[in-house]
């Protein structure tokens, strides 16, 4: 995650230009109607979106990995919902949730 994540998540209509990899090289344009958020409040969204991001890993993971529709289609139809349960627990317990006891 970086700057214009942050600037996005905490000022999605702001306008703004960004010419470098710091704070300092961030431009608020003037028809913004908030000011801009203060370099604190950029890093500490950054460092929360960075967490998000982290912990989503299992929903990234496990959407590699399930079957296609069609597939599960076709499990569900020849081994009924319990297969087709079966077929995604394998997928779900393979990556937990984070926190998760299984």
């Amino acid at each position: 995650m970086n700057i214009a994540d942050a600037l996005q998540s905490l000022r999605p209509r702001a306008v703004w230009t960004h010419y470098g990899g710091g704070y300092g090289d961030l431009v608020w344009h003037d028809e913004n109607e908030l000011p801009p958020p203060t370099e604190e409040e950029v890093q500490v969204e950054v460092e929360r979106l960075q967490a998000e991001y982290e912990y989503n890993q299992y929903q990234r993971d496990r959407a590699s990995e399930y079957p296609s529709i069609k597939e599960q289609l076709d499990v569900l139809y020849h081994q009924g919902y319990d297969g087709w349960k079966a077929s995604i627990d394998e997928v779900k317990n393979k990556y937990p949730k984070p926190g998760e006891d299984l």
